[in-house]
């Protein structure tokens, strides 16, 4: 990021900063059930807070129609978190850029916190609407992006401002760049990936991408049952995608050709059906069930990818292993968990998303190198998109 301006080039003292955070957290019965993304975002509303600064912070949550507010998806509960966290009062703006938050914006003082309601209540946000980029930049005089997990986005709030105001990258959106890049174009050998997820039409991008810089892919998940029918293997009832199996057989070609090691199943663990409650057998890879779907990765499989991930030096993992939100199927999911965990000497990346869940459902987020906030974001990094909001700051 050695042309763009970072938060260590800012004095925000008594200015207005208007900062993009990451406040998509879940919430449940009103209140904030993961606040992983609030934490992110700390080290640089706390440097700002620091340096007196009035901190402006916007974030888009969930997906609102667009046309006013929605009580289920406003940041109100984000807010009132923050402001345990930081142990001060944060001050909140019922609209996003009219006159409650104007006159909120113009009243702080040095050091003070402002969250204004959520973006996406105005459909020019993800238009991108100058006009809105407009409304936006007059509530600040300098821009931070920090949201790395939104940096995927040509909004108004992610993209069009920064060519209005002074811009600058916060800690957050530094690290995740740095720490990706660096793994994609210098990682500790071994590298091995892991790849999970429901779908290969969602992943081949990040596949091909790997593929030229890894010497082991690993793939679990509902998308490993289009690499094995691709072998021509029997998948039962499996989630599969008929129209992807010759690209997985291209893929699988291609891993020969480059002389990287793709690890798929040898056995899964099957269900007559997809519930917690469902009858279960684990069988080898060759003779699944024609009325069964295979939900997990079996025993012996989760031994394979465990012994890869121990001789790793840099492991980049995206997806689960199988259906891990039911205890019936979280065991392989757990398991490379696990072996992630225990390889203390490697760099362990967790790319977003679900593997992020399954991370902390395991409580094992501490003995991560790294775990991404962004889960589309740090896909399109690694299969060498630009990312509008990082082109932004340039």
């Amino acid at each position: 990021m050695a042309d763009i301006k970072t938060i260590d080039e800012l004095d925000g003292a008594g200015k207005r900063v208007l900062v993009r955070v990451d406040f998509n957290v879940p919430l449940r019965d009103g209140a904030v059930a993961d606040d992983t993304r609030i934490r992110a975002a700390l080290p640089t509303i706390e440097a700002l807070v620091a340096q007196g600064a009035r901190v402006i912070l916007m974030s888009h949550l969930g997906r609102p129609a667009g046309d006013g507010f929605e009580a289920a998806f406003s940041l109100r509960p984000a807010a009132q978190h923050l402001s345990g966290i930081l142990g001060k009062p944060v001050v909140f703006a019922t609209d996003t850029v009219g006159v409650d938050a104007q006159a909120k914006a113009a009243s702080l003082r040095d050091g003070d916190v402002l969250v204004v309601e959520n973006l996406r209540f105005d459909a020019r946000e993800k238009k991108n609407d100058p006009s809105f980029c407009e409304e936006l930049a007059a509530l600040g005089e300098v821009y931070v992006n920090d949201a790395f997990g939104a940096a995927h986005r040509a909004h108004a709030s992610t993209a069009g401002i920064a060519s209005l105001l002074p811009a600058y990258a916060g800690y957050l959106m530094q690290r995740e760049v740095s720490t990706l890049t660096g793994m994609l174009e210098n990682p500790k050998r071994p590298f091995v990936a892991i790849l999970g997820g429901s779908k290969v039409s969602d992943k081949i991008k990040v596949i091909d991408a790997l593929m030229d810089q890894c010497d082991t892919l690993i793939i679990g998940g509902g998308m490993c049952f289009t690499f094995l029918l691709a072998q021509g293997l029997p998948v039962g009832t499996s989630l599969k995608e008929e129209d992807w199996v010759k690209r997985a057989a291209a893929m699988i070609a291609k891993a020969e050709e480059r002389g990287v090691k793709l690890l798929l199943p040898v056995d899964v663990v099957c269900a007559d059906r997809f519930a917690e409650e469902a009858e279960t057998k684990t069988v080898p890879v060759g003779e699944m069930p024609d009325d069964m779907m295979g939900l997990d990765i079996g025993p012996e499989t989760a031994r394979l990818y465990g012994a890869a991930v121990a001789e790793a030096g840099t492991v980049f993992w995206n997806g689960p292993m199988g259906v891990f939100e039911m205890p019936a199927f979280e065991a392989g999911t757990k398991a490379v968990a696990d072996a992630v965990a225990e390889n203390t000497q490697a760099d362990t990346i967790i790319g977003g998303g679900d593997s992020v869940a399954a991370v902390n459902k395991f409580d094992l987020a501490d003995k991560m190198t790294f775990i991404s906030t962004g889960g589309g974001a740090s896909m399109e990094l690694v299969q060498g998109e630009a990312l509008p909001g990082v082109e932004a700051l340039r």
